[in-house]
């Protein structure tokens, strides 16, 4: 069984038709939208982070809100960039939130994308040194957090206070938020790296490479080559891969106000460049009858390989109407993937 999820990246301004004005809006209605998509059976409620910009920045508060709310639904991120994270800071809110949540948070990491400030790590003190690259950074950061996470010392107790001078773990600690750690991967070469360090996959909205097949064939073959990686690499565990996924059936007027006409625009992929020089392949939107919607979901190599299914949504146009969305998915879709809503046990268990 899949587990589908919503992804929202918590965009926020006052322009015209928002329900999202302001931060405030925003960070409440993700906690509200989490409250009904648990009601409504779904596996998971997730948010983007990006610095600099009005969408959600700081994702533990609200997660931690989202974990005092509800009592099933997985909570989690996708993703956190971690060249601009304190890797111990970090692993004390993480294990917090987690323990809160009664064991279900999910977090997905990486070196993030590119984004509206310019080096803007490096303004949260994060410099890289010479011959290190942002992904460096990210990546040592990642590794000392989950280090963190696994419980090891890592500063000299004072003797005066505690009688020893071994080394001290932070604190709290949450047993098992260690395998629950993602890695966003955007590359063939990263999903083999994700996969050596033991980390589940988060396979990126976008891919640095065209080949000219369909994204959801190029993400099968990362999801595949992150497997036989898993596999070489020893893990006895099963690892969990998600992809994300934007999927707006039409069965309303309101539906159809919002994105009739998108239809045949946002059914190809499209290639291009967001920092204007990698090139990278950017996944379709699925927009349109919600019967064409499933087969063509199903028809996704990628969403067939993956084992959740995260749905972006458009969360400035307000709770209620995004209620109606993953409702209409959930009755139409959904089924076709073959997935049931999920009741009782802890998702993920």
């Amino acid at each position: 069984m899949k587990r589908i999820g919503f992804l929202s990246f918590g965009h926020h301004q006052p322009v015209p038709g928002s329900a999202t004005r302001t931060a405030g809006d925003a960070l409440l209605q993700t906690i509200e939208l989490a409250v009904a998509a648990e009601e409504l059976g779904l596996d998971g409620a997730y948010v983007r982070v990006h610095h600099f910009a009005r969408q959600q920045a700081a994702p533990f508060p609200v997660l931690a809100a989202m974990a005092a709310r509800t009592s099933r639904i997985e909570i989690g991120t996708g993703v956190v960039d971690m060249r601009y994270e304190n890797p111990l800071y970090m692993a004390e809110e993480a294990a917090a939130t987690d323990l809160i949540s009664g064991g279900r948070l999910q977090l997905g990491v990486s070196r993030g994308s590119p984004e509206t400030a310019l080096d803007g790590s490096q303004a949260f003190g994060y410099v890289p040194r010479e011959g290190q690259t942002d992904a460096d950074v990210a990546r040592e950061h990642t590794a000392l957090f989950r280090t963190a996470l696994a419980g090891a010392g890592l500063a000299p107790a004072n003797p005066r206070m505690t009688g020893t001078s071994k080394l001290l773990p932070v604190q709290p600690q949450s047993p098992g938020l260690g395998d629950r750690v993602w890695w966003g991967s955007g590359t063939l070469a990263t999903a083999r790296w994700t996969a050596e360090q033991g980390m589940n996959l988060m396979s990126s909205t976008l891919l640095e490479e065209d080949r000219g097949i369909p994204f959801g064939d190029l993400q099968a073959e990362q999801i595949a080559a992150y497997r036989e990686a898993w596999a070489a690499a020893g893990w006895t565990r099963e690892p969990r891969v998600s992809v994300s996924r934007s999927v707006l059936p039409i069965v309303t007027d309101t539906d159809r106000h919002w994105f009739g006409g998108r239809e045949d625009r946002d059914a190809r992929d499209q290639v291009g460049s967001l920092d204007g020089v990698t090139t990278a392949r950017f996944g379709r939107s699925y927009v349109g009858d919600p019967d064409r919607i499933a087969e063509e979901l199903a028809a996704d190599a990628a969403v067939q390989a993956a084992d959740t299914l995260l749905l972006t949504v458009p969360n400035q146009l307000g709770v209620d109407y995004n209620v109606h969305l993953l409702s209409t998915i959930v009755e139409h879709v959904a089924p076709a993937l073959g997935w049931r809503p999920r009741t009782g046990a802890l998702a993920g268990v």
